[in-house]
């Protein structure tokens, strides 16, 4: 007998997408899910879009989304024995997808398993680029994916003997796979379960994101971030995104990446201090990351 599924997906203003997103998972080979969509203030139409489709709708004030909470109360709230998470903005481009990302946990092969994120037609050279990094054809990921919650899965039992941490506000997942090798728990990428997703962020909307991922990566590793490491991250990452709109004739693309890597690795330095700092004052407020990214969003 095959076990049961909960889909949680998180929103928040997503009419642009949400459609897509819902019709593709209710194209799905698989029919067998419960879905529980979690809003967390949507002032669109967003909410008008998810009432067209057969779900459990939670509703939060926007102000107390924090993603470790949210994500651990609604799989409280879930029925399922396996966990799958879709972001309100990810779309499967096959209607396998949902069974390919779930086999390696239905065979008892993982207790945790996340898919192939492809860019959208309009993503900028240096996101292209840095996706198929990230999510490879063939092989595994580089080290410091570890898991990806954009359409992503688990088993109720790997999410009891590990919840998802609400220390710092971003990067939970990278937090709760980084943390999973720890507890012998196996996390499988399965490069044919193939989803749409990826943002073409302003510089002031990728300080945001950049500066939560930095905040959070000081309690995930606990390593120290230098000046020095910056600058060599920057001159790397600038030399691969000069190759990289050279190969694909981007001009505009290229006179940006200076600004743009600047941006990028600045952002996390920041975010990174902010980190150690709370981490040695022992600083219980959380929430400077959410300030940082309603701020700059």
């Amino acid at each position: 007998m095959s076990r049961k599924v909960t889909v949680i997906m998180r929103s928040k203003d997503s009419a642009w997408v949400i459609g897509q997103a819902l019709s593709g998972l209710f194209s799905q080979a698989r029919k067998d899910f419960e879905l529980l969509v979690v809003d967390s203030g949507s002032r669109d139409a967003t909410l008008d879009i998810v009432s067209r489709f057969p779900c459990q709708l939670i509703r939060i004030d926007a102000g107390a989304y924090f993603p470790g909470v949210v994500l651990n109360r609604a799989i409280r709230e879930a029925q399922g024995d396996i966990i799958v998470f879709q972001n309100s903005d990810v779309v499967p481009l096959t209607p396998q997808a949902l069974d390919r990302l779930l086999e390696p946990i239905e065979r008892a092969e993982a207790d945790a398993t996340f898919a192939r994120q492809l860019p959208r037609p309009e993503a900028h050279t240096w996101v292209r680029r840095d996706y198929e990094v990230a999510f490879p054809e063939q092989g595994a990921p580089p080290p410091w994916m570890t898991y990806s919650l954009p359409f992503a899965a688990m088993t109720r039992e790997a999410w009891l003997k590990q919840p998802f941490y609400e220390d710092a506000w971003g990067s939970e997942d990278t937090e709760w796979g980084h943390r999973a090798r720890g507890h012998g728990l196996r996390v499988r990428y399965v490069s044919d379960a193939w989803v749409m997703h990826s943002h073409n962020y302003t510089l002031k909307q990728l300080y945001g994101r950049r500066f939560i991922e930095g905040e959070a990566d000081a309690f995930i590793r606990e390593e120290p971030a230098s000046l020095t490491g910056l600058a060599r991250k920057l001159g790397a990452s600038w030399a691969r995104d000069a190759v990289a709109h050279i190969r694909a004739r981007d001009a505009a693309g290229l006179a940006l990446s200076v600004p743009r890597r600047l941006v990028y690795h600045w952002a996390y330095w920041k975010g990174h201090q902010w980190g150690e700092q709370r981490l040695r004052s022992g600083n219980a407020d959380a929430s400077v990351g959410q300030r940082v990214v309603l701020r700059r969003q």
